[in-house]
């Protein structure tokens, strides 16, 4: 059972979020706190996983997301459709979603961010994507090795982690992470993760490439996945 937190001052859209989620049956609602105080205190006293958390509380920001470390908490962010949802993902939401969103993108971000995954809806994504035309272009131009090296980024390796994985130097994965941003025209590690979450086609590609490698370290097995705190944000 997922257990979700709605804090949004609104009450229309608090009540909106709250009746689309209730009839999921892996999905339960635990708490529905309307100001600062409500919001911090359910979350050090209930047990939740995703917190679905609106733009009108960013004053306390960093107080929820030092509870919500701590507690293993996702944060999905509810954001005014005029924002920019990669803005929040630098701050280090797992998840965005604007108020225009349907039902089926809310409980499809809910979900993804229960299973560890991150959540990007963009501004003018339709709710129902059918086929993916740029992400299957995009696709197209990358080799297995390249699609390896973007899902290591996806997940948050460090290039020390990524050359351990692939048997090969940092500095040959710095060259390669420079032809991919060139191949998808992005500008840095953040991008190419927004990019690749936005594209369906691109993510299911990433997804499906094997999990990394396990080295063996002075006679004992090490496992190269080194999770990164924060968001990927340069080729170092």
């Amino acid at each position: 059972m997922i257990n979700v937190v709605i804090a949004d001052q609104q009450a229309i859209f608090r009540a909106g979020i709250a009746k689309v989620l209730a009839v999921e049956e892996d999905i339960r609602i635990v708490g529905q706190p309307q100001s600062s105080e409500q919001l911090l205190n359910v979350l050090e006293k209930l047990r939740s996983h995703v917190l679905i958390l609106s733009t009108s509380f960013l004053p306390v920001l960093p107080a929820v997301q030092e509870i919500a470390n701590a507690r293993n908490v996702a944060l999905l962010m509810l954001i005014e459709n005029t924002a920019t949802a990669s803005d929040f993902m630098r701050m280090g939401a797992q998840g965005v979603i604007y108020r225009s969103a349907s039902g089926n993108v809310v409980v499809e971000a809910v979900r993804c961010l229960s299973r560890g995954e991150p959540f990007l809806q963009g501004p003018n994504m339709e709710d129902e994507v059918s086929e993916d035309l740029v992400g299957a272009r995009v696709k197209d131009r990358l080799s297995d090795r390249e699609l390896r090296i973007i899902a290591a980024v996806v997940q948050g390796y460090k290039n020390r982690d990524i050359a351990n994985q692939l048997f090969t130097s940092e500095q040959m994965v710095k060259n390669a992470l420079r032809n991919i941003f060139d191949k998808i025209g992005v500008s840095d590690r953040l991008e190419l993760a927004l990019f690749t979450i936005h594209h369906r086609i691109l993510a299911q590609a990433t997804a499906a490439v094997p999990p990394a490698p396990v080295q063996r370290r002075n006679g004992q097995n090490h496992d190269t996945r080194a999770m990164a705190a924060t968001p990927p944000t340069a080729v170092n």
